[in-house]
């Protein structure tokens, strides 16, 4: 892709560690992320991606290690050597800058699409509700859905809410897009135009973290492809190379398992 980049990376991780229980969900994980760039995660079920994901949204508390996002350290505040856990109310501000979109789509069902948009920006950052309406009818028509602004989640097809719901995350004004698998749900005939919104969204320079099994989307639209297996990182490159040569033994089981 062609996306020109500013300087510095959006995301730092590093080090992240996250246990439930005995079971460890991410080991020493370190990844950096460009403004700007967009990042595939690949990799089998259990190997930690959506965990990742979360643990960046702070839906889940890291054990170790530390997240920068736009300079700014979420989930704590330092003093000397020593890092506080924030409050709920601060940790709920720096989720700001993070839009997540589920493999479920999680709109409410007693709201109308509009109204699932444009609820965030007017109960929690209590913007205008007329600029609310304004944006969120260009970002219904952004993603292919203004004829549906009053139509209820259940009369929606899941590519149709699925697509609403990327306008909800968008609504926030977010630094950093979150999608985990977002298209796992969906009937096959409805993948293709939640895919094509990504794009878009990709293409017009939005830093996204994907998780995803697409892998033909992933060397599309990705400027790198990581694949993680056991909580950890195995390889991670452009995506011809993790795609198509990929130098992990591991990857290229995992490629070949998706392929076939």
């Amino acid at each position: 892709m062609s996306v020109a980049m500013q300087n510095g990376p959006m995301l730092v991780a590093r080090n992240l560690k996250k246990t439930f229980g005995s079971f460890t969900a991410l080991e020493d994980v370190s990844l950096d992320i460009n403004h700007g760039e967009v990042l595939c995660i690949i990799g089998p079920s259990g190997s930690g991606k959506s965990t990742f994901l979360r643990c960046l949204n702070q839906l889940e508390r890291i054990d170790g290690g530390a997240v920068w996002i736009d300079g700014e350290l979420i989930g704590y505040r330092r003093s000397g050597d020593r890092l506080y856990p924030l409050s709920d109310a601060e940790v709920a501000r720096q989720r700001l800058a993070t839009g997540m979109v589920f493999q479920r789509f999680n709109l409410f069902q007693h709201m109308t699409a509009l109204q699932n948009i444009i609820e965030g920006p007017v109960t929690v950052q209590r913007r205008r509700r007329a600029e609310a309406v304004d944006e969120a009818m260009t970002l219904l028509e952004r993603v292919g859905l203004a004829d549906k602004r009053d139509a209820y989640p259940a009369q929606l097809s899941g590519g149709q809410q699925q697509r609403v719901a990327i306008a909800r995350a968008l609504a926030m004004k977010p630094k950093l897009m979150l999608f985990d698998e977002p298209t796992s749900a969906l009937d096959p005939e409805l993948v293709g135009e939640v895919l094509n919104v990504m794009r878009g969204l990709a293409g017009s320079g939005m830093t996204m973290i994907v998780v995803t099994h697409e892998l033909g989307f992933a060397r599309e639209v990705a400027h790198r492809v990581v694949f993680m297996d056991r909580g950890g990182i195995v390889e991670a490159g452009p995506p011809q190379q993790i795609l198509s040569s990929p130098q992990q033994a591991r990857t290229r089981e995992f490629i070949a398992a998706v392929l076939n």
